[in-house]
């Protein structure tokens, strides 16, 4: 398609092969891309703000790898309890039982980190290793159905876990848009809450703000915002842990701008990577998650090396 057919079949929709591939196959894929890019990112950002962890994102944390578990244990049981494997597994209303099992698998290691934190007080920096420890844990399982899984089930797991933008429907790009948008407004009321806590817990306890519900309440809002992203696109890598690293580089601390300027930039990472897996080895659509990895991994290790005090 040219650059004029494109545009022809963008504003004048009709039922042409044009507009099909635009409004069917196009445009929910880069709708998608700006969401949950742009949703990972708000929730690395605010993650490592309450945790005063920089490295603190949804893979650290353990909900991407609980999501993956999700996803997995359900491919396995649609699979069981499927007259047909393939049809169990990839086809019909299976498909949004694995989507709620990932989101339910995401919000496990969140909960049972805020568990944690509440009976044992845990510090930030603890937390983050219980999220490690619990990335492990369920890596560790969904390692063990795979091995378990017959051939089918298991090339729908890896399908999942890869990452794909393309699975999304209008409904569910609709699901992630409202969280994110609900998420977003929430976070932005509450910006000076996260400057206050940047200059201590003592400074922001003097000022009014129970650092404690903050710190909880963020966290658990931030986990369903990318529990939701995860879940109906599988595994997406680095773009909640890079995005707000590269907005401090641009903006600083301050969350007033921080906060949407790294939605900005993580969704914007994610439509490129898009892009170029589907135009690397065109017509062959490489994973989004392999490539956001590739991308993300590099420019991670270049922001922490570039730093004074390593």
């Amino acid at each position: 398609m040219t650059f004029l057919e494109t545009m022809r079949a963008f504003f004048h929709k009709d039922n042409s092969t044009n507009s099909l591939i635009i409004y069917n196959l196009r445009l929910p894929r880069i709708i998608t891309a700006i969401v949950v890019g742009g949703g990972l990112s708000i929730a690395g950002c605010v993650m490592q703000s309450v945790l005063k962890n920089q490295l603190a994102s949804a893979s650290t944390l353990g909900v991407s790898q609980g999501a993956s578990f999700g996803a997995g244990l359900s491919i396995v049981i649609a699979e069981l309890t499927s007259s047909s494997a393939t049809a169990g597994v990839l086809g019909g209303g299976n498909i949004y039982v694995t989507t709620v099992c990932a989101f339910v698998g995401a919000m496990c290691s969140s909960v049972l980190i805020l568990l944690f934190t509440r009976f044992k007080k845990l510090k930030p920096s603890q937390m983050i290793l219980v999220g490690v420890s619990l990335s492990s844990l369920f890596s560790g399982g969904l390692s063990l159905i795979q091995y378990f899984a017959s051939e089918t089930a298991l090339g729908s797991i890896i399908f999942w876990t890869l990452g794909d933008l393309g699975r999304t429907t209008w409904d569910e790009i609709a699901i992630i848009s409202i969280v994110l948008v609900i998420s977003l407004l929430l976070f932005m009321l509450n910006s000076w809450k996260f400057n206050a806590m940047e200059a201590g817990v003592e400074t922001a306890k003097s000022l009014g703000i129970n650092v404690d519900f903050v710190m909880i309440s963020s966290l658990l809002l931030a986990s369903i915002l990318a529990g939701v992203s995860v879940a109906f696109v599988g595994l997406i890598n680095f773009i909640g842990l890079v995005a707000p690293h590269i907005a401090r580089k641009l903006i600083g601390n301050n969350y007033i701008f921080l906060i949407p300027t790294s939605s900005i930039i993580g969704a914007t990472i994610l439509v490129l990577a898009d892009l170029a897996g589907r135009t690397i080895l065109a017509p062959v659509i490489l994973p989004i998650g392999a490539i956001t990895s590739f991308l993300g991994a590099p420019l991670f290790l270049y922001l922490i090396f570039r730093e004074k005090n390593v």
